[in-house]
């Protein structure tokens, strides 16, 4: 395990990333997470992560005594290998000229005989971004490499296994920065590439089985990706013990009930439970325009049914949510983060206070494509592993104003016709997200002899890596004709099709 501590980059999770992706498992800690905590957790090594916070700020994240004599290798990212040489006594002073962006970095003998550089050239392309520059180095350190406008760009003390880079080799900016990070796991720290999804089932397993027992478990099942790779994690794991509970709230995609019903009732015979609540929904919904109320009403009906449903079964101990490693990030950011507990749009948001019940969370230390791996490995169908993001709410925040059932037909058939030719045109894989959106406004048009006034329905389709921002997609203009003509011509009472060409920011991916 690598221990990274977190002083407030917003590089922290790539810089797991990088760590995860080398097949070596690490985990994303406080700053302030004390010496003796970190001994129990038998670290392979440490990596202290940059942040925006000068050394000399009043307030300014400082790591426990004791963490350089862990007897472990460390490596300092910008902010941490300042905060590495002000820790050991040497001197880091504010730089006249501040570094931001691309550098050349040479290696002097020192550096070439480095470890971390090891199989490297003596001049390389990285990325620097910072205003602090190290002046005097700590004793028994020594420079290893420089750039033109920092004399220590890389300083390392061998015998300790102590090294720090000004630099950040995280980002694909630094050409050869993964070779760098490999370099510190393998060659210093002595790790191996061991941590894959298999053995994350084998021990995922043992440690379900062993927090809970013989008692049951219940499971809030969207149809999403993590709940549908937890769900089965889970069955693998305890078999009957576990309950799945699948809503039906009547703002579902097409087909989507019987795709789900198939998979987890028929295919992985899990102890399944479908709720039909369609109508009870619906009625809740009615003349509701405003989207942060049907968001609301939403929430409180799903946790309405599902507590009514828990009832039925009688005494369960414990609750199965598809908690991920970024929302437990977020929640626990030691460093100018925001704190949120559980996102407002959390399926089951709300669920453990109301129920009284344990967190079983298997999840909670995995990305999201590490999710998608682990339901590949699990058996679960591409159609449902590579799924693209839906809103909690559903086709409610897709329909633009109040909800009717015609409404929802009509945006529904609409989305799974734009879903299909993005399938068909083999982009599915590209594409983050796409959606179909029925606008409150009527235009005219023309269909055979007659004059008509319909429906418009909004086509959008983004790119993104991790949905906090996201570009729109410039898909060939015959998918686009595809899209308009078969939505016109097939989807009854809409006579007008647009693209939206917006970005996140300013725009967000859906329109409520």
């Amino acid at each position: 395990m690598i221990a990274i501590l977190d002083f407030g980059s917003q590089y922290n999770q790539l810089i797991a990333r990088c760590v995860r992706e080398c097949r070596v498992y690490c985990e994303i800690l406080p700053h302030d997470i004390p010496a003796s905590r970190l001994r129990t957790m038998k670290p392979q090594g440490i990596i202290l992560s940059g942040g925006p916070a000068s050394i000399f700020d009043k307030g300014v994240p400082m790591s426990r005594e004791g963490i350089f004599d862990l007897g472990v290798p460390v490596l300092g990212i910008c902010y941490g290998v300042q905060l590495m040489a002000h820790r050991l006594g040497g001197k880091v002073t504010a730089s006249l000229l501040r570094e931001y962006g691309p550098a050349e970095l040479v290696l002097n003998e020192a550096g070439k005989a480095s470890l971390l550089f090891a199989g490297l050239e003596g001049r390389q392309r990285i990325w620097m971004s910072h205003g602090d520059r190290i002046t005097k180095l700590p004793k028994g350190f020594r420079i290893a490499a420089a750039t033109v406008n920092c004399p220590v760009a890389v300083m390392e003390n061998p015998s300790r296994k102590l090294y720090g880079v000004q630099f950040h080799p995280e980002v694909h900016h630094t050409v050869n920065g993964i070779a760098i990070i490999q370099n510190f796991l393998f060659r210093i720290c002595g790790c191996s590439p061991t941590w894959t999804m298999g053995s994350f089932i084998e021990e995922s397993i043992r440690r379900i089985r062993e927090q809970v027992g013989d008692e049951r478990v219940l499971c809030a099942l969207s149809g999403g990706v993590d709940s549908s790779v937890l769900a089965v994690l889970l069955h693998k794991a305890i078999g009957r013990k576990l309950t799945s509970i699948f809503v039906d709230n009547g703002l579902l995609r097409e087909n989507e009930v019987e795709e789900v019903v198939s998979t987890f009732r028929d295919q992985y015979h899990l102890n399944f439970r479908l709720v039909r609540a369609g109508e009870r929904f619906l009625k809740k919904l009615a003349g509701v325009a405003d989207p942060e109320r049907k968001r609301k009403i939403i929430g409180r009906e799903f946790i309405a049914v599902f507590d009514e449903e828990a009832r039925k079964l009688g005494k369960i101990k414990y609750l199965a949510q598809g908690t991920l490693y970024p929302d437990v990030i977020e929640s626990t950011s030691s460093f100018g983060g925001p704190s949120v507990v559980i996102k407002s749009h959390h399926n089951v948001g709300g669920l453990p206070a109301k129920l009284k019940m344990s967190l079983v969370e298997p999840l909670r230390v995995l990305f999201k494509d590490e999710v998608r791996e682990l339901g590949r490995e699990l058996g679960l169908p591409e159609t449902l592993v590579g799924r693209h993001p839906f809103p909690g709410p559903g086709l409610a925040v897709r329909i633009l104003g109040p909800i009717t059932k015609d409404k929802l037909a009509v945006v529904r058939k609409a989305d799974a016709i734009v879903r299909e030719e993005i399938w068909k045109a083999g982009l599915f894989n590209h594409v983050w997200q796409d959606l179909a959106v029925l606008l409150p406004v009527r235009t005219v048009g023309v269909m055979g002899d007659g004059r008509t006034s319909e429906n418009v329905i909004a086509v959008r389709a983004v790119t993104s890596t991790d949905g906090m921002t996201a570009d729109w997609v410039r898909f060939p203009h015959e998918i686009l004709e595809r899209i308009s003509s078969r939505i016109v011509n097939e989807v009854k009472g809409v006579n007008r099709v647009v693209y939206d060409i917006s970005t996140k920011p300013p725009s967000t991916i859906e329109w409520e």
